[in-house]
């Protein structure tokens, strides 16, 4: 319902149900505004080089995957490189400590303690990763433990309270930015005009996926800025007793069931039909949802129904691997991010400060 009420367009009897929404949003959009002044003011900055991915809209934008992209491509160069999350969907902690995810490979803290998402960056980048709710907490934890060339910041473009060396903002090409308006009448979290602290905006692309509205005013407003990456399938994974195992994306004609707890699933599903598999069943549950028992055998029953292996996303599979599932019967479909090497140079150049990150931007 919601993401309905976010189109462009509304039916008639849908408007009765926005209206209301609009003063809110104005309420928002107002908080908003004196927050980010004050942090201009008040913000702090890391004794390390920080890089943060985020995007303007609530919903998924391909932020995690290209964080691990960021963060293997730094690590692969020499940099020592670490992550630093907020760490959302973990359970509440007593204290705002800064807490170690991973570090050296060894994962330290399970998706409860520190959400799904770090744990699955943790699962593909062996550097170290860290969550705290002010995410300078993490990087000062981090760097106690050792010298540090860059951090990555995941979803943290409007994380003010940190000054950072470089902004990126993701936009999906087929979300788009719905209807413009801020929250809860529309899914920005931030005006339309905030894309200008961006030192690149990063335009995520997926394989014959459609257009979203709004892409193409901020195309128009960051051309020199803008950099296209595509999001694509790359392999699927398997856990086993040694850790998550990586197999061939041999998915031609191959019966699936397709389970996905994303804000926006629908991507998901296209990939696994465009990889040419089968998807004889799907289940969607809510982002970061915390899977129970009762799903677990919602979920192998549908797959025992149809016949036919699981394939969730490595997101869901941190959360699920830990159930009694039957062997090689749960996969995730692993994502990559390929971009054009003269973006991927400017991107390096940039985020290590070689180059010139400004680029016509405003710096936080």
């Amino acid at each position: 319902m919601r993401d309905r009420l976010w189109r462009n367009r509304l039916a008639w009897y849908e408007w009765p149900l926005w209206a209301p929404l609009v003063p809110a949003s104005a309420l928002y959009g107002a908080a908003i505004a004196c927050r980010s002044i004050y942090w201009r003011i008040a913000g702090r900055r890391a004794p390390v080089r920080t890089i943060a991915v985020g995007n303007l809209t609530v919903g998924g934008n391909g932020k995690t995957p290209f964080t691990l992209f960021l963060a293997s491509m730094l690590a692969q160069r020499g940099l020592r490189t670490a992550i630093v999350s907020r760490g959302y969907g973990a359970k509440k902690r007593t204290t705002n400590d800064a807490l170690l995810v991973a570090d050296g490979g060894h994962i330290l803290l399970d998706p409860e303690q520190a959400g799904d998402e770090p744990v699955m960056m943790a699962k593909a980048f062996p550097g170290p990763i860290a969550i705290a709710r002010h995410r300078i907490d993490a990087i000062n934890l981090l760097a106690q433990r050792g010298p540090l060339d860059a951090v990555v910041l995941d979803d943290a473009f409007q994380h003010l309270r940190l000054r950072r060396d470089v902004d990126l903002l993701l936009v999906s090409a087929e979300r788009g930015l719905g209807n413009g308006w801020m929250l809860p009448a529309g899914p920005m979290r931030e005006p339309l005009g905030a894309a200008a602290r961006a030192s690149a905006v990063v335009l995520i692309i997926t394989e014959d996926g459609p257009t979203g509205s709004g892409v193409a005013e901020i195309i128009a407003g960051s051309r020199e800025r803008l950099m296209p990456a595509m999001l694509r399938p790359r392999a699927l994974v398997r856990p086993d007793a040694d850790g998550w195992r990586e197999l061939p994306l041999e998915l031609s004609g191959r019966r699936v069931v397709a389970v996905a707890g994303l804000a926006d699933p629908r991507s998901f599903f296209r990939m696994l039909r465009r990889a040419g598999a089968e998807v004889v069943g799907q289940l969607e549950y809510r982002d970061h949802h915390r899977y129970t028992e009762s799903d677990c055998r919602a979920i192998r029953a549908m797959a025992d129904a149809a016949g036919a292996p699981i394939v969730t996303t490595e997101k869901d599979l941190v959360k699920l691997e830990r159930f009694p599932f039957a062997s090689d019967s749960l996969y995730a479909l692993r994502l990559e991010v390929v971009m054009d090497e003269a973006d991927q140079s400017r991107l390096l150049a940039m985020a290590t400060g070689t180059g010139d990150e400004s680029a016509g931007a405003a710096r936080t």
